[in-house]
Parts: structure tokens; sequence; C-alpha cells
């Protein structure tokens, strides 16, 4: 019992004397006293708990609660990274490497597969396949296992062998034994040429070396002379903001103002000019975005829009304006704090949801309509602050019907392809490949005996008739018709993979492509059904077009809806997800 005791102070003496050391200091301002009381009172709950609660405690997680709880009531972005989370960290925010084999998982029924492998990895090299199960890793069994755990299992340092037994279909296990390597997931996931002898750059992340990797795909395309560039955005959440300057840097001439921070302290803020010649100051420019291009994404387009310099295309972005730095702390670990807003050519910061001033529950609103404001482009264009970056060609998102949603949902597509793959060794070049319809009925045969029931808004809002009905005792009177609705929206529902056919098939088209060419192959696959793409190539294939929109002159038609109307009322979540 005193040895228990004594371990207890112990522990507090060390954890508590941490605390009691920002004490002291913080307690000679007066200016501070709250704080240093609110710790003081930390410091007794802490030790109390230690000392009395019934059962042993984690102090490590009850501190990261803690930490976590008091950041929640800033904003998501600012963050506590203790120790045991920091590689991870650096890997999510910072740079593209690891040690490993080169392969993604995902967890079925308790059990971890294969859902992807990336192209010259050992994973491909060691023929591994998507919808491979992973059995044990190094003896260790992996039933149970959540994908933190199998990932921390498979990576390692550089050379050293892995252990791992597969499953594939119903065949015996195999055991293989791969070699980790160094794993590059690049920031640039694909480049190459396009319709209408365009160049195209996927950017998916603004990690180490992105500009690098931008800058070698622009010189390559270069040397096609190619009639203009398409950098598409979409869905890249952000990264580091200095190397989304140097991108800007490629297309924009030396010494021009990009974007601005702005934030508490003065020495935290910072304007950020170009500091180099440019590569391609003159070609034909447009940016891809939608609802998921942020931060670092929405600095290039709302620079390259402000300058007028590129037409942007696609859906409006995210709205994320500001600039989290990270500081190191004791033993390792670091926090993640937002320090300032960023602010475009223009002068607009972008941030769209208003953390500082929530609703009494706790919630985030948005920029309140009456607080938006209105700033103009180089070239005199009307731009808007407060709801990310309104692109200057809008261009309706895709939205899936329930039914292929649900076939997503279930991997019923991934299953498919898994299994077409085993039945043709080799198809046609990702671009050109397609199923033909004697291919596409035998997929809907191999749903026949598939589980993946679904309700269509349909039938939902008919149950909510029924519900409705039955409350206030009518449901009776209308029994027949309601009968007579349901089964045609039965009859309706067994049509429903012919009916939606056109956008069910591109999606097994790209599942199946990705068996033999990779992610590689899943972005040429969709260049055939990829609209924003075609706007693109479009637009600049047009000269007069390109340069109305650029001048603002108001000539050009929109495509989609006409978003410069629609800002100054401020669009709504549908207008955000269409």
């Amino acid at each position: 019992m005193k040895g228990t005791l004594l371990k207890k102070y112990k522990k507090l003496l060390i954890s508590g004397g941490i605390l009691m050391l920002a004490i002291v200091t913080w307690s000679f301002s007066d200016d501070l006293f709250q704080v240093s009381k609110n710790l003081e009172v930390f410091v007794s709950l802490y030790k109390e708990i230690n000392l009395n609660y019934v059962d042993d405690i984690n102090s490590a997680k009850m501190i990261k609660t803690g930490a976590d709880a008091m950041l929640d009531g800033l904003d998501p972005y600012t963050e506590f990274v203790p120790e045991s989370e920091i590689e991870d960290y650096k890997l999510h925010y910072v740079s593209t490497q690891y040690g490993g084999i080169g392969a993604s998982i995902f967890i079925r029924d308790n059990k971890i597969y294969i859902s992807s492998v990336f192209e010259g990895d050992p994973a491909q090299k060691a023929d591994i396949r998507p919808g491979d199960q992973l059995v044990q890793i190094n003896g260790v069994n992996l039933e149970g296992k959540n994908n933190d755990q199998v990932s921390q299992l498979l990576k390692g340092s550089k050379g050293a062998v892995v252990k791992l037994l597969m499953k594939r279909d119903d065949a015996p296990a195999v055991a293989k034994e791969i070699a980790r390597d160094e794993i590059k997931q690049p920031n640039v996931s694909y480049y190459g040429m396009v319709d209408g002898n365009m160049g195209y750059i996927k950017l998916d992340r603004f990690l180490e070396n992105s500009a690098q990797e931008v800058t070698d795909a622009l010189i390559a395309l270069k040397k096609n002379n190619p009639n203009g560039i398409i950098l598409d955005l979409r869905s890249n959440g952000g990264g580091i903001l200095q190397e989304s300057v140097k991108i800007i840097n490629l297309f924009v001439p030396k010494d021009v103002m990009v974007v601005s921070q702005k934030g508490k302290i003065k020495d935290k803020n910072f304007i950020y000019n170009t500091q180099n010649t440019p590569i391609a100051p003159d070609l034909p420019l447009t940016v891809l975005v939608n609802s998921h291009s942020a931060s670092a994404s929405e600095i290039v387009a709302g620079a390259l829009q402000d300058l007028d310099r590129a037409v942007i295309i696609g859906q409006r972005s995210y709205g994320k304006g500001l600039v989290q730095q990270a500081f190191p702390l004791q033993y390792n670990s670091l926090v993640k704090i937002t320090i300032a807003k960023y602010y475009v050519p223009s002068g607009r910061c972008i941030q769209e949801l208003d953390y500082t001033h929530r609703k009494d529950d706790g919630s985030v609103v948005k920029v309140a309509d009456s607080l938006i404001h209105e700033f103009k482009t180089k070239n005199g264009r009307s731009v808007f602050d407060g709801s990310g970056i309104y692109p200057d060609l809008f261009v309706k998102a895709d939205k899936y019907a329930t039914v292929t949603q649900v076939l997503v949902g279930k991997l019923l597509l991934f299953d498919y392809a898994t299994k077409y793959r085993d039945t043709h060794p080799k198809i046609a070049d990702a671009r050109n490949f397609k199923l033909t319809d004697a291919e596409y009925e035998d997929f809907v045969k191999y749903l026949s005996n598939k589980n993946y029931t679904y309700s269509t808004t349909s039938e939902k809002a008919l149950a909510l008739l029924k519900t409705e009905a039955t409350n206030e005792k009518e449901f009776n009177e209308i029994q027949g018709e309601y009968d007579i609705l349901k089964n045609k929206l039965l009859n309706s529902k067994k049509n429903d993979l012919q009916i939606h056919k056109d956008e069910i098939k591109p999606l097994v088209e790209n599942e199946i492509v990705s068996r033999y060419y990779f992610e590689k192959g899943r972005s040429e696959s969709n260049f055939k059904y990829d609209k924003e793409l075609a706007t693109a190539v479009k637009t600049m294939q047009d000269k007069a077009q390109l340069a109305a929109i650029l001048k603002g002159d108001g000539s050009y038609k929109v495509i989609g809806k006409p978003v410069l109307a629609m800002v100054g009322k401020k669009a709504d979540d549908k207008d955000k997800d269409e």
C-alpha cells in the first residue's frame, strides 16, 4: 500500500511540478492572475483524482483528453499532438515518405484486406493485389485489429523484412516475406497531356517538395508545346503555405504579392511575394476546384483569380482562411495553433466559419451575409470574401443515385473488379477501356444474389407519409392508394441498375482499370467522363472567351449556374454541394 502511494506521489511531483512551474512563471503578471488560478485548480483536481479514484488511471490519456477538450473550444485546426502521435502527424502534415510495403488496407467483418497497392513498390512486386486478405504480420493475428494497429505493424525501417500470411479467394493461405522500402506518396499523383494538346497536372496535397514536383511536371509538359495548362486542385485539402507561394510563382512574375497573413502577434504577420522568374508566365491557365479544395489550394486558386492569371472552374471551395504553426512542447510533443488568417491579393479572406462567435450551444456559424464584402481583382472583376473561392465557371457536381452510393459503400464495385481481374489477364489502355453492354449485364447478373438493400428518397417520403397518416388516424382511408404507390416504386426500383447505368458504368470501369494501371490508370479512366476537365479544355481553346473572362467584360456565357449573380445573396449549403 505504501509503495503504491509513493509511486502516485512521485507521479504527482513530476506532472504537477511542470504545471506549477508555469504557474509561478505566469504569476508575475497581474493580467494573468486568472490563468494561474485555474491552473492551480487543475493541478488540485488531478491530484485528488490520481490519489483517490477507485481504479488506476492512465495519466497520459487523461491529460490528452483534457488538452483536447480545452482546444475544442477554439477551432478544429488547433490541436495537441503527444509524442506517441508525432510520426503520424509528420506523415499527414509534413512529409510524404515512410518505410513500408506500399499498400493501403480496409476492414471488413473484422478482417483486414488490401484496398490498393502502389505501382513499383514492394507489395506490387510481390504480387499482392487489391482484395487479398492479410491474415498475419510477423506472426501477429490481425483479426479484430484496427487500421492504425495494422499500419504500425506494416511500417518500419527500410530494408527490414516483414513476414505476411495472405489469403486470396478460397485458396489456402500463402506466406510472403517482403523487404520494406522507402515509400514515397507523391504530391503530384498524375501529369500528362489531355485533349486539345493541353497539359494536365493533378496536385493532391501541398506537403514537402510539392512545388518541385509541380515544377518538374510543368517542365516535362512544356516539351509538348501545350496550348494551355490545367492545374487540378479538386479535393486537395492543402498543406504548407510556402509551397503554395512557390507554385503560384511558376505562373506569376517575380516580386508580386500573392498572399499575406495577419494575426494577433505582429511577428507572425507576413507578406509573401514571388521570388523567382516564372516558368510559364504566359501559357493559358485554368484551375479546377471543388467543395473539398481547402487552405493552400484556396491560396493558389484565389491568388491566380485575383491576379487575373487563371480561370477557376468547378464548384465553390471549402472556405478555410486560417494559418497554423506548430510549436514544440516538452517530451517531444507539440501543439499546432491557428496563428493568423490569410488574405489573397485583392485583400479578401475566404474563411467561411466564424469560430470566434459561436452560438450558445457551442455550434459554429457561417460568416453573416451582412459581413461579406466585395473586392476587385487586378482587372476590376468582382470577388467576395467569407465563403471560399467562387469559380469563374461553375460546373454542377455529380450527385449519385442511392443505388450507386450503396454499391460503392458495400464494396460491390470493388469485389466485381477483383473478380474481373482474375478472369481477364489484360485490358485496353486506361484511357480507352470501356465495359461492353454484355459486360455490364454480367455485372448486373453478379449483383443478383448480393445484399444491397436500400431505400430511395421516394420510399422514405412514402414511409413518412404512412407514419404521419397513422399518427393522425387517417391511414386506413389512404391505404389502398398507398399500397398501389408502394408497389409502383418497388417495380421502378428493380430497374435502377439500368436507369442509372450511365453513372454506375464509369465507376465500375474505373475500379477495374485500377487493378491493371493503379492510381495513374484511375486518373486516365476518368478523363472521358470529366465535365470540369472538358470545360477547361473548351475554355482554353476559345481564346476570345478566355480573354473575356479574365477581363471581366461579362460577355462570356457561364457554364452551369451564374455564379457571380449568386454571390451577392450568398449561396446556401445546397448551392455549395452542387
